[in-house]
C-alpha cells in the first residue's frame, strides 16, 4: 500500500510498504477514506525528529471503512464506517476505567516513561504505523474505534479522532465561570476549535494569532481576536476589566513564534546525533515557551491556564514564584478521546452544524500531494489552516 512516510528533518515521502494485517484477536484493518494533517504533526516534521525513524508511516487522525476484524471483535463489522481516536486504548484498566484513556496502562510507552502509544507518533509514543496511508492496522479495536453515521461528509465526522475532543478538553480543563472570559493562544485547528466550543458553552473568547487568515476564520464564529504582538498580555488584560481573562489555553506548544533562544537551542538539539539528540530532549529544556509566559502573564489571579499545544522539553523553565503569586491552576495532557465522544458526537452530527466542523478544512489533497501540504502547512502558505488527506 501507500503511506507518508518520515524520511528526516522536514523531509516526508510516499512509499510502498507492506500492508497491514490482524496480528491479535482485537485487530482491526480500516481502509482510510480520510486523514487529517495535525499541527502536532509539524514537531515530528521538524523538533522532535531525534526520535522518528526513516520509514516511519505518519499520521493520527484517519477515518475509514473497516475491512477486516479479528476474532475478539464483536463491536465493529467489515462494511462499519468508523472514526479512530489517535490514543490506543484497552478501555479495561485502571487509566481507562478513571477516564484518562491518554494514560492506558496496557500501551503505556514505558521505555520513555510515556503514555499511552499514538498513531504514527515517534518512538515516545511507540512507533505504531501511522494513518496517512491507505489502510490501518487498528489495535484495540474492540473498544477504540468510533462507529458513526454512513452518510454525510467525512469531515463532519473526521475530527472526533483528535481536533474536537482534544479542543474540548482543553476549555474543560480551563473551567471558565458561567459566561466568564476565556482566552486562547494561537488559531490552528486545536485553537480554532477550542474558541468555537468556548462560544458555544457560553463564554466570551478571545484568541490571540499573528496570521490575518486564521483570525478572519475564528472572526466568522464570533470569536474576538487579537494580532500577536509583545503587548498582547496587556491587552487581553485591558479588555477584561484589567484583571486579565478568567481562563487561558495555550493552544501553541513547543513551536511558539517569539522566542528565539529556546529556538536556537531547539535548532542545535536537531543538529545533534540521533541519540545525543534524544537525550538532549530528555534532560533539558528545549521548548519555545513564549505562549505559556504570554499565558501566566495575561490570565487573572486565580485563574487557570490549559495547555494543549505538546511540549516536549523535560526541563523547561516556568516562572513559579508568578504561578505561585497569582495562585494560579495549570491542567494539561493528551486528550482522552473517548471521555469525551457521547457529549460529541451529537454536536458534529447536528445538521446546524454548532461547532463549525464543516468550517474547518482549508485545503483536501490526496496523499501523494502530502509531502507539499506539509511544507505548506508548516510555513503557513495559501491560507493553510487544516489539511485533510484523501487517500
Amino acid at each position: 500500500m501507500k503511506a507518508l512516510t518520515w524520511q528526516g528533518k522536514r523531509s516526508v515521502s510516499v512509499e510502498e510498504v507492506p500492508d497491514p494485517r490482524i496480528q491479535e484477536p482485537t485487530d482491526a484493518i480500516v481502509r482510510i477514506t480520510s486523514s487529517g494533517i495535525c499541527g502536532s504533526d509539524l514537531h515530528l516534521y521538524e523538533v522532535l525528529g531525534p526520535f522518528m525513524d526513516k520509514g516511519d508511516v505518519v499520521g493520527h487522525e484517519p477515518m475509514g471503512i473497516v475491512e477486516e476484524v479479528g476474532p475478539a471483535v464483536t463491536n465493529l463489522k467489515p462494511g462499519d464506517r468508523v472514526v479512530v481516536p489517535f490514543n490506543i486504548s484497552c478501555g479495561n484498566c485502571f487509566m481507562c476505567r478513571q477516564g484518562l484513556q491518554s494514560q492506558c496502562e496496557t500501551t503505556q510507552v514505558r521505555e520513555y516513561n510515556s503514555g499511552c502509544a499514538i498513531y504514527g507518533y515517534s518512538r515516545m509514543y511507540g512507533s505504531v504505523p501511522g494513518g496517512q496511508a491507505e489502510y490501518l492496522r487498528v489495535p484495540h479495536a474492540d473498544y477504540g474505534p468510533i462507529k458513526v453515521p454512513d452518510t454525510g461528509e467525512d469531515e463532519r465526522y473526521l475530527y472526533l479522532s483528535d481536533v474536537v475532543p482534544t479542543a474540548w478538553q482543553a476549555v474543560k480543563y480551563a473551567a471558565p465561570p458561567e459566561g466568564g472570559s476565556l482566552a486562547v493562544l494561537g488559531l490552528g485547528p486545536i485553537g480554532q476549535m477550542s474558541a468555537r466550543i468556548g462560544r458555544h458553552l457560553g463564554y466570551r473568547v478571545i484568541a490571540v494569532d499573528p496570521v490575518a487568515e486564521r483570525r478572519a476564520m475564528a472572526e466568522r464564529h464570533g470569536v474576538e481576536t487579537l494580532d500577536l504582538h509583545s503587548d498582547v498580555a496587556e491587552e487581553l488584560r485591558e479588555s477584561t476589566d484589567g484583571r486579565g481573562p478568567d481562563a487561558v489555553v495555550d493552544a501553541v506548544g513547543m513551536e511558539a513564534h517569539g522566542s528565539p533562544v529556546a529556538g536556537v537551542a531547539q535548532q542545535a538539539v536537531g543538529l545533534l546525533p540521533g541519540p545525543l539528540a534524544r537525550k538532549a530532549m530528555e534532560t533539558a529544556g528545549s521548548d519555545r515557551l513564549n505562549a505559556v509566559y504570554t499565558a501566566i502573564d495575561a490570565v487573572r489571579r486565580g485563574g487557570t491556564i490549559s495547555l494543549s499545544g505538546v511540549y516536549g522539553g523535560s526541563k523547561s523553565p516556568l516562572p513559579l514564584l508568578t504561578m505561585f503569586d497569582k495562585q494560579l491552576q495549570l491542567r494539561m495532557g493528551q486528550c482522552n478521546v473517548k471521555r469525551w465522544i457521547d457529549d460529541l458526537l451529537p454536536l458534529v452530527d447536528d445538521p446546524s452544524d454548532p461547532l463549525g466542523v464543516l468550517d474547518l478544512k482549508t485545503h483536501t489533497a490526496s496523499l501523494d500531494q502530502a509531502p507539499e501540504m506539509y511544507e505548506k502547512f508548516q510555513k503557513k502558505q495559501d491560507g493553510c489552516i487544516k489539511v485533510v488527506l484523501k487517500p
